[in-house]
């Protein structure tokens, strides 16, 4: 059962735990966050673990600052004005990824934006004495109601994890807005905690509304699509594709493959699941006109490596 100590006590301790690897229950002014190194492959994937039932969608980057935050994505003067005005703050803005920072692919589903938030107190305490940049969705296991209280985390998540940091309940008690800028444009992809009329204010501009369902980044299926063609449990490989192996079995005629990468030579999920979305853009970028992909199991991780591949190969909507 996870631990659980109050901000005052936990400040040392949730940071040796996230410097290892490990996942960390923590309260924002929003909901309480299940929070990871957002550098570490391995430690985000534990993220998608804990909250069982995974799908790897983008996850919010929590920042100490301005200054982390310029460092991971680029901000035009639209996106720093609403971060001067807003953080810190109940505002995520998606912004252009830095492709040469030290954000894993994992945490953005291998998108080229990243989505970033300064939170207010203790997880922003956290990211400067750490030093490095969290992952953090809601703490609670998914498909729950978000937690807004350090028992709600315990009850959801308390078998799952080593930690959860008490914080009381939470002031706003709801998820942060989320702010797409892009070429001058803003899109709400969630409201949240800072009203869009007041966004709107700030920007002197209007937020515009995805039609149907408001939807969170990367949700679209043809959107992690690389160029290449992907053919999903494949048991032999053709000459010339390349080949996203896993496990220590390779398919039949892999050695006539174009290039293989193998998501986890032991099979273990959780690191196939860090190493998804960089072999699929590496083994884009070989050439090859089709991946073959060998089978992952269901299981645990594996749904969400197979749901995302699945999305992957799903047919690219008409241009």
């Amino acid at each position: 059962m996870a631990e659980i100590l109050p901000v005052e006590e936990a400040l040392e301790r949730a940071v040796a735990l996230l410097a290892a690897g490990e996942v960390v229950a923590l309260p924002t002014e929003t909901v309480y966050g299940l929070a990871a190194d957002a550098t570490r492959g391995d430690a985000v994937a534990r993220i998608f673990e804990a909250k069982g039932r995974p799908r790897f969608n983008p996850l919010i980057v929590h920042v100490d600052g301005l200054a982390m935050a310029e460092r991971l994505a680029r901000f035009d003067p639209l996106s720093r004005r609403l971060a001067e005005a807003f953080w810190a703050g109940p505002l995520t803005l998606v912004l252009p990824l830095r492709p040469d920072g030290p954000i894993h692919p994992l945490v953005t589903a291998g998108l080229d934006t990243v989505a970033l938030r300064w939170p207010v107190g203790f997880a922003a305490r956290v990211v400067g004495a750490l030093g490095r940049p969290i992952a953090a969705p809601s703490a609670n296991p998914s498909g729950r109601v978000s937690a807004t209280t350090a028992a709600a985390v315990a009850e959801g998540l308390g078998a799952r994890i080593p930690l959860v940091v008490d914080g009381g309940p939470t002031p706003v008690g709801l998820e942060s807005t989320i702010v797409q800028v892009a070429e001058g444009r803003l899109r709400l992809l969630r409201p949240g905690g800072v009203p869009a009329g007041e966004i709107e204010r700030v920007a002197g501009l209007p937020l515009e509304r995805p039609g149907g369902p408001v939807v969170a980044p990367g949700m679209l299926a043809s959107h992690y699509a690389p160029a290449a063609g992907l053919r999903l449990a494949a048991r032999a490989v053709a000459p010339g594709e390349a080949l996203l192996a896993f496990g220590p079995t390779r398919a039949a005629g892999a050695d006539r493959a174009a290039m293989v990468l193998n998501l986890s030579p032991a099979g273990d999920l959780r690191e196939a699941a860090a190493n998804l979305f960089s072999h699929l853009a590496r083994l884009d970028g070989s050439g090859a006109a089709v991946i073959a992909v060998e089978p992952v199991p269901e299981t645990g991780l594996g749904e969400a490596i197979n749901d995302r591949l699945a999305r992957a190969a799903a047919p690219r909507p008409p241009s």
